[in-house]
């Protein structure tokens, strides 16, 4: 089965994705874990079925994907109460690193400039061995 042709100007998710990390700074988890000690948000947006199998960063804020933006838009009526402004530190986690990248330039689109994600996602941060609570998965 071929392709379909693809609509013009239309992308695909690769070029989606690449285009999203040419405009973050993205951080590796132990800088992650760095700056949420010194304040910032680290923001797990796996949904519950995965942090139930995966498990789960002690002090990070879930926010599944599905109302991310409403929840960290500054001018949104839903926001939550810790954001005040467009100087908040995003830390986003998703699983592997991608969904986060994703996110996190939604974020940044909304003008919360300091948002980033985390390579390798929750997986990398168990591999390294930082704190996790519930199942863990295997590195």
């Amino acid at each position: 089965m071929s392709a379909p042709t693809r609509p013009a100007g239309a992308r695909t998710v690769d070029e989606l994705l690449a285009e999203a990390r040419s405009r973050l700074t993205r951080i590796g988890p132990l800088e992650a874990a760095a700056r949420m000690a010194a304040g910032a948000v680290l923001v797990d947006i796996r949904p519950a079925a995965q942090r139930a199998e995966e498990g789960e960063v002690p002090g990070a804020l879930v926010v599944e994907r599905n109302v991310l933006e409403w929840r960290f838009d500054p001018a949104s009526d839903a926001r939550l109460e810790l954001v005040v402004g467009y100087d908040l530190d995003v830390v986003v986690l998703c699983s592997e690193g991608y969904t986060s990248s994703l996110a996190a330039d939604s974020l940044r689109a909304l003008g919360l400039h300091r948002a980033t994600d985390v390579v390798g996602g929750f997986r990398a941060w168990a591999a390294v061995g930082l704190p996790v609570t519930g199942q863990s998965i295997a590195a």
